[in-house]
């Protein structure tokens, strides 16, 4: 997910645990004690995207490539991350080591700040079809949720406008019309759906209401914030599985042969019927790669009435109002294997790519878009055909491993 929805969720995790707790001895105590949880719970809601400063270790793109959401978005490495942010938050914040020391519901929140920030952190990066391990080194897969864009403004609002409600009037005014400007924006760029706007819109009137209904101390729009994130998540879902089930059906209607291992699945923000997907295909020594896009209610929102901007392409004249599919590619497996086999830096990607495309000069991850020059996983052959073979590779299981055999 983006820093703003890891930022504005982790913050609301703060005021909520903040509100829940006791009152501590004097409001000098309550003050420094809201600021520790809010500052805890963000931090610890960002702090696995440090990974970034390992990308170093290998040359482009694979630093980026297999160390971001790598050891960082662990469930084992997040123990050191809370002792570390533990440590230095107790080092250098003289008042609220002295809370701490002083007050057990301080001490108790505090530890519900930082696992809750993590973990949010590694729940909310699962959502969308980028992927976690969260496992490693017990198991190394990929996990894959599917079903939220990872730039989604349903998070933005849900949590951002009841938190904007605890402001100030001026400050408050001004974060509200961040909030309702930023989405309105991207509608205008065709990004986003004016539907989407309407429920955008609802979702922050609905938060934000009960916010200012609940007081200065009350905790109602808080929590319906995360009652509606989590239907949010249940609804896309509850799409992204019905999604799945299309695409799959109408591949295997063209050919009762082919096998379906995968179908990786983008919606649109804050749309649930409008999605982009990437198939990968198998069938008789060959694999295969479609580019496409789907509405599940094509009577109510038909392709064509999708943000255009999202997917960037007129659609093919063969297009329904429920399914279109831009590209196919049909690559040889044992040429695939081979190349894994003899190239230990497309060894290494193929820990990564989730839908290979290779070509006679590079090869990249079609989950990004088929413009090899501007999609940030290609892999350029000559860049690395001296080059020694990399180390400190992540020993990630290979997403394509159904297509790689034994």
């Amino acid at each position: 997910m983006d820093n703003l929805s890891h930022s504005v969720a982790g913050l609301a995790v703060g005021e909520l645990l903040h509100r829940s707790l006791p009152h501590e001895a004097d409001t000098g105590q309550q003050r420094i004690r809201r600021r520790l949880l809010l500052f805890t719970c963000w931090a610890a809601s960002n702090f696995p995207d440090l990974d970034l400063v390992l990308t170093p270790l290998l040359p482009a793109p694979l630093g980026y490539l297999l160390h971001h959401r790598g050891h960082t978005h662990t469930l084992l490495y997040a123990i050191p991350q809370a002792l570390l942010l533990w440590g230095l938050i107790y080092a250098l914040w003289p008042n609220a080591r002295r809370l701490l020391d002083a007050s057990a519901s301080a001490r108790k929140g505090f530890a519900c700040a930082l696992a809750g920030g993590l973990v949010l952190h590694l729940s909310m990066d699962f959502l969308n079809s980028y992927g976690i391990h969260p496992f490693h080194p017990f198991d190394s897969r990929w996990l894959y949720g599917d079903m939220v864009f990872i730039l989604e403004p349903f998070f933005w609002v849900a949590f951002g406008v009841p938190l904007a409600m605890m402001a100030p009037l001026a400050l408050r005014l001004l974060l509200l019309a961040v909030l309702a400007g930023v989405p309105l924006y991207f509608a205008s760029k065709g990004f986003l759906h004016w539907g989407s706007i309407r429920g955008l819109a609802a979702v922050g009137a609905l938060a934000g209401y009960l916010q200012l209904k609940s007081g200065p101390r009350g905790r109602r729009g808080l929590a319906a914030a995360f009652g509606l994130g989590m239907a949010f998540i249940v609804v896309q879902g509850a799409a992204s599985w019905s999604a799945g089930r299309v695409v799959t059906s109408a591949l295997q209607a063209q050919n009762h042969a082919t096998q379906v291992p995968d179908v990786a699945l983008t919606p649109f923000p804050a749309n649930p019927l409008c999605w982009s997907f990437v198939s990968v295909e198998s069938s008789a020594g060959k694999y295969a790669l479609r580019r496409g896009m789907l509405s599940l209610w094509p009577d109510l929102m038909p392709i064509s009435a999708c943000p255009a901007s999202r997917w960037g392409e007129p659609l093919p004249a063969d297009a329904t109002p429920s399914l279109a599919f831009f590209s196919l590619e049909v690559a040889d497996l044992h040429t695939l294997r081979a190349l894994k086999d003899g190239n230990c830096h497309f060894e290494a990607w193929l820990r990564f790519a989730r839908a290979p495309s290779v070509g006679p000069k590079d090869a990249t991850d079609l989950r990004y878009g088929p413009d090899r020059q501007d999609n940030f996983t290609t892999l350029d052959f000559e860049s690395f055909r001296k080059a020694d073979c990399p180390s400190y590779v992540p020993q990630w299981r290979f997403p394509r491993a159904d297509l790689l055999g034994p």
